[in-house]
């Protein structure tokens, strides 16, 4: 067959609709989005009923220790400092930097814990405000993954695939789903870190990349500093209304090439500038918290009033889920304590714990919480044992994939639930594990969208999020 007869063939169904902007397409398109608003795209793909319709992302990135967080072992405290047997260590990847250890000396968790709520969740004492909403919560103790360090692994958590190039999970979200506002994006992004710049890995642009799927629907980065979205602001001596016209000017030209040629990348273009108008006075009344409740401030903590903080970030994803963005992602960094874990860990969880819970008070007291999922997650955990000198000061624990934990709430998922369990050691799981594909699977489920259906042809095949992997973990759903 004609290659090109073969590509005309396996058009998607918005290159379709934009081919055909003139005629029954355009029709057809109306048809099937809903409106809300000014012309929002809602929930076009949806396969069945949604238990949520909206997605905040915390993301803990390099990965803080389960062992001493949230996998309570107390039978480890007769074992410390002895060697972990080889035995349980035998077939599990490490990465290079213990690999090769000549001892694996066992340390229990550097803090206690202690129970929580009424679901008496056991959890480190060094996150009172996460053990204060531990009846919202559902903590997967039985999270794994392929991979050992941090870009793979944030890559394979966020976009499926260990290599860079694939569309991410909020990319597939608000593409399954649409938008739920036309002034702000349906994808957002804030990034943030320690103080003291612990930790230095990086964040990429793929870790909200739409990949191969059309530019329109990767995450919009603000900015901690400065105006939070570059080039929102009209040039010297342009009015809104002279603008205005342009944009509408631009449009009628961006339109008949849309009509021409087919281009999705030209109905991104048409979007987006669109976008940038209607920011122009949604982002300003969005990050001004100023008229924000006293009571609600002092509930995210001191940290909320500076600019950038992960505390403000976890304050401005409540306001763009109240106003319409489908998907918020906060990547944060700082956990990656491979010499520093008996003083950053605390630090962290200081600068972390109180927004993170706040988060998930605030969306709850709103009534937001029901149908918004929340993700406290990471690319993977760490080891049960040294990395490097318990008797010096500066030691910690490594990567770790074969086991480690994670939270969600809202949305579906079910409440003060723990799931999964890991052996006596913490190194490997032994009942009901979840893999990144099966969590993935379960989150668009409650979306309400078939992860084997959600599907972009690209390159001769169709391609998903979990790619030819994922089970539903139903009893992680209430």
């Amino acid at each position: 067959m004609d290659p090109f007869e073969t590509h005309r063939r396996h058009l998607t169904r918005r290159q379709f609709f934009g081919r055909s902007a003139g005629g029954i397409g355009a029709a057809v398109l109306g048809s099937l989005l809903r409106q809300d608003g000014l012309g929002a795209e809602r929930s076009v793909l949806t396969d069945f009923a949604p238990r949520a319709k909206r997605v905040i992302v915390l993301w803990q990135g390099g990965a803080p220790s389960q062992v001493d967080l949230f996998d309570h072992k107390p039978g480890l405290e007769k074992l410390r400092l002895q060697e972990l047997p080889e035995s349980v260590r035998a077939g599990t990847r490490l990465s290079t930097m213990t690999s090769g250890q000549k001892k694996f000396p066992i340390l229990p968790a550097i803090k206690p814990f202690r129970r929580c709520g009424e679901s008496g969740l056991w959890l480190s004492e060094m996150i009172p405000h996460t053990g204060a909403i531990a009846d919202d919560i559902c903590l997967i103790r039985s999270m794994h993954t392929e991979a050992v360090n941090h870009a793979p692994g944030v890559t394979f958590f966020l976009t499926g695939s260990q290599v860079p190039g694939r569309p991410s999970l909020g990319a597939w979200t608000t593409y399954g789903l649409g938008s739920l506002t036309s002034d702000l994006p349906a994808f957002v992004v804030m990034t943030s870190s320690d103080r003291e710049k612990s930790c230095g890995q990086l964040f990429f642009d793929h870790y909200w990349g739409s990949g191969f799927i059309p530019s329109r629907y990767q995450g919009v980065r603000f900015r901690s500093e400065g105006d939070p979205v570059l080039y929102l602001s009209n040039p010297d001596g342009m009015s809104r209304d002279l603008r205005r016209s342009m944009l509408d000017d631009l449009a009628e030209l961006n339109q008949l090439h849309l009509a021409e040629f087919g281009d999705p990348e030209i109905d991104t273009r048409i979007t987006q500038y669109e976008m940038a108008y209607q920011m122009q006075a949604s982002v300003p009344e969005l990050t001004d918290i100023s008229r924000e409740p006293a009571s609600v401030l002092e509930m995210y903590g001191p940290d909320v009033q500076r600019s950038g903080s992960y505390a403000r970030n976890c304050l401005l994803a409540r306001r763009l889920i109240e106003r319409g963005t489908r998907f918020v992602q906060l990547m944060h960094s700082g956990w990656d304590q491979h010499n520093n874990l008996p003083t950053q860990l605390e630090k962290q969880c200081r600068d972390t714990d109180q927004p993170s819970a706040a988060l998930v008070r605030d969306l709850k007291q709103r009534g937001l919480l029901e149908d918004t999922v929340v993700i406290w997650a990471s690319e993977f955990g760490r080891t049960v044992f040294v990395q490097g000198d318990v008797a010096n000061p500066r030691h910690g624990r490594d990567h770790f994939g074969a086991c480690y934990s994670m939270w969600v709430a809202g949305g579906g998922f079910k409440p003060g639930h723990v799931h999964g369990e890991t052996d006596d050691f913490c190194y490997r799981i032994v009942k009901d594990a979840v893999g990144v594909h099966d969590f993935q699977a379960t989150l668009l489920h409650q979306l309400g969208l078939d992860h084997e259906r959600l599907t972009f042809r690209h390159q001769g095949r169709n391609f998903r999020l979990t790619d030819v992997h994922g089970q539903l973990v139903q009893p992680i759903i209430s």
